[in-house]
């Protein structure tokens, strides 16, 4: 039997997909218990992948035993309800349902014409969002892999119309003797932010900062004069406080000087769907740009990142490629709206998310969310640990009384395989940063979790001590 044949014989029988399911729902049934960061055994067991590549076609069986006895041990389980790091969210059980059926349709998403249901809905999923969160009639989206590459698409948008504004086509002439464009952003901005100034070649030495408050977010009053060559980079969700930049007056000025406005909300921007957090999101519409994940707060499976933009033509101006074989229509073509040409079908995990929760689900999923953060800083703090953000949305930020004992509580923490949260520095402090991101975290996962930080700080002052 050639290899065509034993592939055709495996679509047909099945038995591959069985065992696939098998070992995915073991997986399932134990993430709740299990370590959230592998074991050093299992660490280990992962030099059992190496190994010379082999001269002759493998057997799927065996692969799938060795994937599921060595790697899934050795998986994060971020699907659980005590996994607090990168602000990484869980995942929708609709959703991940969604995603095997789509794995087996494969369906490249640059046309209309290669994927006709791809592009209903991702038409559909650009509607309930504008819907949702509050944003202009006008605007479009486009479905890429993260937040990441979402600002890229953003703030190559503004780049273009800002230069197009001043008489320049960048596509056609480049930045070589372009006019000058202006970047003004937060101290605070994300580090995705800087580098997608890099990558559009705007220079990192260009960025006009902005000082921020205690929060991380952008004073005001400690704007420059704007103009119509600047573009405005705002941030809902500070990656540490969870703060929210005051859109609402910010935007005002910025609009009145002709500026293009960007918002980066990976996390944040999903506070629209919640009542109780929708006045952080006030005035966000003003702006031209957004950026948002949904495998952050919407828990979505990775990757689904989303540009928002109300400049139709200077997202597509900036993003579309053109080819003779390239067969535009008269309906949605995706990849108008992204810089890939081959893309999986990820908008249908989103539709599937989003007409799995509705309003009202999404709305549950987001104040849970909050009220789980507010939750572990209220009861670390009752154990003596200091939070120093305002807890507005799901970041908390905690500190013992040493950056060593931080440090080494963190350490300890991570180690313990009862929770996992990461650190950082803010405000000339080591940080442990709480990011509380999955809908399966439950109260009961964040008392089990503050016990584990305390028992963490216990011992790491019985070493620092010694």
């Amino acid at each position: 039997m050639n290899l065509q044949q034993r592939m055709f014989q495996e679509m047909q029988q099945k038995d591959i997909f069985l065992q696939a399911q098998k070992y995915a729902f073991e997986y399932a049934d134990s993430i709740l218990e299990r370590n959230v960061f592998p074991t050093e055994e299992a660490i280990q067991n992962l030099e059992k992948f190496i190994e010379k590549f082999s001269d002759a076609p493998g057997n799927t069986t065996d692969l799938l035993e060795q994937l599921h006895t060595y790697g899934s041990p050795a998986s994060v389980a971020q699907t659980g309800g005590r996994y607090f790091g990168f602000v990484d969210g869980g995942v929708l059980p609709a959703a991940l349902a969604a995603r095997w059926l789509v794995d087996f349709w494969d369906q490249n998403t640059a046309l209309y014409v290669i994927s006709p249901i791809t592009s209903k809905l991702e038409e559909i999923c650009e509607a309930w969002l504008k819907d949702l969160l509050g944003l202009p009639a006008q605007t479009v989206a486009g479905f890429v892999s993260g937040s990441s590459l979402a600002i890229v698409c953003g703030l190559a948008a503004a780049r273009y119309r800002v230069l197009q504004n001043q008489g320049w086509d960048v596509n056609k002439k480049g930045l070589n003797g372009a006019p000058k464009v202006r970047l003004v952003a937060g101290r605070e901005a994300h580090g995705t932010i800087i580098k997608a100034i890099a990558v559009l070649g705007l220079g990192i030495d260009n960025i006009e900062w902005v000082e921020t408050d205690d929060q991380g977010r952008m004073l005001p009053f400690a704007l420059p004069e704007l103009d119509a060559s600047t573009i405005l980079i705002l941030q809902a969700g500070n990656v540490c406080s969870g703060s929210f930049d005051p859109f609402d007056e910010i935007c005002d000025q910025a609009t009145k000087a002709g500026a293009w406005i960007h918002i980066d909300g990976a996390f944040g921007l999903w506070a629209a769907g919640s009542k109780p957090l929708q006045p952080l999101t006030r005035g966000m519409e003003k702006a031209n740009s957004w950026s948002v994940d949904g495998h952050k707060t919407l828990n979505t499976p990775y990757d689904s990142g989303i540009v928002l933009c109300k400049d139709r033509e200077a997202l597509v101006q900036a993003l579309h490629a053109t080819g003779s074989y390239i067969a535009y229509s008269e309906h949605r073509d995706g990849m108008m709206y992204t810089p890939e040409m081959s893309r999986r079908a990820r908008a249908v995990e989103l539709w599937a998310a989003l007409k799995y929760l509705g309003k009202s689900g999404v709305d549950e999923l987001v104040s849970g969310l909050h009220q789980r953060a507010v939750q572990i800083s209220q009861e670390l703090a009752q154990e003596g640990f200091q939070i120093l953000n305002d807890v507005v949305f799901n970041q908390v930020v905690v500190v013992c009384e040493t950056d060593e004992l931080t440090q080494r509580t963190m350490e300890l923490v991570q180690k313990s395989g009862e929770c996992w949260a990461g650190g950082a520095r803010w405000h000339d402090k080591v940080v442990i940063r709480v990011s509380i991101c999955s809908w399966a975290t439950t109260e009961e996962d964040i008392t089990r979790s503050v016990r584990a930080f305390v028992a963490a700080r216990t011992l790491a002052r019985q070493e620092l001590n010694k």
